[in-house]
Order: C-alpha cells, then structure tokens, then sequence
C-alpha cells in the first residue's frame, strides 16, 4: 500500500483532479493526502500585521477546501487525510512528499485563466518533482 498525495486549490475547477486521485487510492488502495499550500508571497510589500492576519485566513480557507475535498472522498468510500502547509507551491509540495514518503503526486492542469503554469512549466514542475522526491508525477 502506498500513499497519494494530491495538490488542490478547491472550486470547481479542483473537483476533477480530486475524483481522479480518490479514484486512483481506491484503484491502488493507497492512503490518500489532500495538500492545500498558502502562499500569500504577493502580500510581501503590505504592513506585517495585515500579512499574518492573510495568513490566518487564508489557511482556515484552506483547511475548508480541505475538509471539502475529505468529504468528495468520503462518499466514494475513502478516507483521506488534510495537510495546510504556508509557502511557496513548489517548495512546500516537495517538502510534503518527502516528510509523507509517497509514491504518486496528482496535480491538476487548471484552465484558462486560473492556470498557474503554462504547458511546458507545468511539465518541467512535475519532472523536477519527480527527481526530488522519487515519487510518480500524474498532471491530469
């Protein structure tokens, strides 16, 4: 049995990436960790006391998306753990697979104007990642 690990912003837009990782751990019967990652970096240059309460929010946030997420893999039958870590996506992403020790990161390939990464950044994040953490990359 392994572990999944599954990077997710939340909306709807998320909803597919998250069926396609429970899918996965119920295929697999791997463990499943939904990771929702704080980065409020774009905050740097507002006064410090309205940066850590961003932070604050923005996790709680988080820990609801999350909780959501749990949910959707609730109902198809799998339990799933929530991690909210603060930082930057690429750092915090590879600091979670290896402090969980998985074997498959899923990240999603958002749409339009919510896309984060272009094709081919989208594609060398994901090589990085399987270099640094040893573990499968799934962009679906």
């Amino acid at each position: 049995m392994g572990k999944i690990v599954c990077a997710t912003r939340g909306g709807e837009e998320s909803y597919r990436t998250q069926d396609a990782a429970i899918a996965l751990a119920r295929e697999r019967g791997d463990t499943l960790v939904f990771l929702y990652v704080v980065d409020i970096s774009f905050l740097a240059k507002t006064a410090a006391p309205i940066v850590v309460d961003v932070e604050n929010e923005v996790s709680k946030l988080g820990e609801f998306i999350l909780l959501m997420a749990q949910e959707r893999a609730a109902a198809q039958g799998i339990t799933a753990q929530a991690v909210v870590r603060q930082g930057q996506l690429q750092t915090e992403l590879v600091k979670a697979a290896q402090e969980l020790e998985v074997n498959l990161v899923v990240l999603g390939r958002p749409r339009g104007s919510k896309a984060v990464f272009d094709e081919a950044a989208l594609q060398a994040f994901a090589a990085l990642l399987e270099m640094k953490t040893g573990a499968e990359v799934r962009v679906l």
